[in-house]
């Protein structure tokens, strides 16, 4: 039987935790960030985990994951 392609995109964006959460990097933290406020840096610092409606969809594009 042939087998199912990952979503390449998706693997670099989104991985697995053991518990089978998936986990994200939060966007808009490469550069200019000294314009942005305190806080703005600080709210993007933790990688975050996506919600079960949105892992779902993410789970199926990971199949081997």
């Amino acid at each position: 039987m042939p087998k199912i392609k990952t979503n390449r995109g998706a693997s670099k964006r989104f991985k697995l935790t053991g518990s089978g959460k998936v986990r994200f990097r939060r966007a808009n933290r490469a550069h200019i960030n000294t314009k942005r406020t305190a806080k703005q840096v600080r709210q993007t610092r933790p990688n975050g985990v996506l919600s079960p409606q949105d892992a779902k969809m993410v789970k199926a594009m990971l199949p081997y994951s």
